[in-house]
């Protein structure tokens, strides 16, 4: 009788937080729904801002955050790879994997205005990148970082180990095994990891607010060396800045919008292939 009901009210706990958390979920999107729709348009998402941002789209911003996050995922996916197979494949054990482990851990939860700082000392100021796309894409790399290595070692642990035995027992080396074996049986899981980083990266203001972002931009940017504007940091400025309040709070709502469905896309997708694929590296 006692396990019974400790059971009951172990599942009526758990069934009450997925009920708050769909709430909360729920009522954010129903509020930046409804305030944002009345201004999305097609004008809106493929022109550039007129009258002080009062006006027209936010199509540079759109584009702005694109460069950002592919720029992120290009500098974190084969560093982050790179780190995960080391760890897992060549050096699994020690005080010093153990050291390593910690500090990747740690390093996830840092602030992001912290990672903001250190993008604003290292890359702008003194490699010189000034406030531009790289910069903004080495920072949110670093900011990511750390979940695509966890993601990638969950993966790569997750692989049977009898598939690197009998890679070995037709004669491959350790590297081939990894390469031809063990990466591509753990692909789905690193692209799960990977596709969470891009919702993270895409949402992020603090580190793009100190080395990438423009406050106004009309223009496309040129290279990596170029400013941009972001849906964050457009956010960011329309709320607290200008003389028109009314006018830029309804396109900050849609800019808003625009960023959560990029967002829910993109966690939509990650559950998909973690559902899809999930048993043909785990079983």
């Amino acid at each position: 009788m006692k396990n019974k009901i400790t059971q009951f009210l172990g599942f009526s706990l758990m069934t009450a937080s997925v009920v708050i958390t769909l709430i909360f979920l729920i009522s954010i999107i129903y509020l930046i729904a409804s305030k944002g729709l009345p201004v999305i348009s097609w004008e809106f998402l493929t022109s550039v801002p007129r009258k002080g941002m009062t006006a027209g789209g936010v199509a540079p911003a759109i584009i702005g955050t694109f460069y950002l996050t592919v720029g992120a995922i290009i500098f974190a996916l084969p560093l982050g790879l790179a780190c995960a197979v080391y760890l897992n494949e060549y050096n699994s054990k020690g005080f010093a994997v153990n050291i390593i482990r910690m500090s990747i851990n740690n390093l996830a939860g840092v602030p992001s205005v912290v990672f903001g700082l250190f993008g604003l000392a290292v890359f702008v100021k003194f490699f010189g990148f000034g406030i531009s796309v790289l910069s903004g894409s080495l920072t949110l790399g670093i900011l990511i970082l750390p979940a695509v290595i966890s993601a990638s070692q969950e993966a790569l642990m997750a692989v049977p180990y009898s598939i690197r035995e009998a890679s070995f027992a037709l004669g491959a080396t350790q590297w081939q095994t990894i390469r031809k074996a063990v990466i591509p049986s753990a692909i789905p899981g690193i692209m799960t990891g990977v596709i969470l980083s891009i919702g993270r990266a895409a949402g992020e203001t603090a580190p793009i607010l100190f080395t990438a972002a423009a406050f106004y931009k009309r223009g496309y940017p040129d290279s990596i060396f170029s400013e941009v504007m972001a849906l964050p940091y457009h956010i960011y400025a329309l709320m607290t800045e200008g003389t028109k309040p009314d006018q830029q709070t309804v396109i900050a709502y849609g800019c808003a919008l625009i960023l959560l469905v990029i967002v829910l896309m993109i966690s939509s997708i990650a559950i998909f292939l973690r559902n899809k694929y999930g048993s043909s590296y785990v079983n």
